[in-house]
């Protein structure tokens, strides 16, 4: 995994409710962790763009529900900052459904934008992408 060029303010947590912007046949995930994240005595571990994440299914087709899956966070409602000093945020939380940690999406079809700070760091995300930001 590459290292980001743009300050990454983290800006979802445990317990996060988040939707997915693929057809996997998931529709809302609820964050159980995040890999690789460092945690601190009282601090909650923390997750930003590009981030990979262990969720359970809340909704979605009966064959998906209420299973672990892993997935990525490609768009988040707090804003970020480019090394060009531009600022970047959505009006929503995203994320896709992985089949394996390697990057392998279980969807086909991503829909809405992608930042291109994602891409950089997971390129399996971009050749899916319709649009990059």
């Amino acid at each position: 995994m590459k290292a980001f060029k743009s300050h990454m303010t983290k800006g979802l947590q445990r317990e996060t409710r988040i939707e997915t912007c693929d057809n996997s046949g998931a529709k809302i995930l609820r964050i159980i962790s995040f890999q690789g994240g460092k945690g601190s005595k009282r601090r909650h571990v923390t997750g930003g763009l590009g981030q990979l994440f262990t969720a359970s299914v809340q909704s979605g087709n009966p064959d998906m529900r209420k299973k672990v899956v892993q997935g990525i966070i490609v768009r988040q409602c707090k804003e970020i900052r480019r090394a060009d000093g531009t600022r970047l945020k959505f009006e929503d939380n995203a994320a896709v459904v992985l089949k394996d940690n390697k990057g392998n999406l279980k969807g086909t079809l991503i829909k809405g934008a992608v930042p291109k700070e994602v891409i950089d760091r997971w390129p399996l995300i971009g050749k899916q992408a319709k649009i990059v930001v």
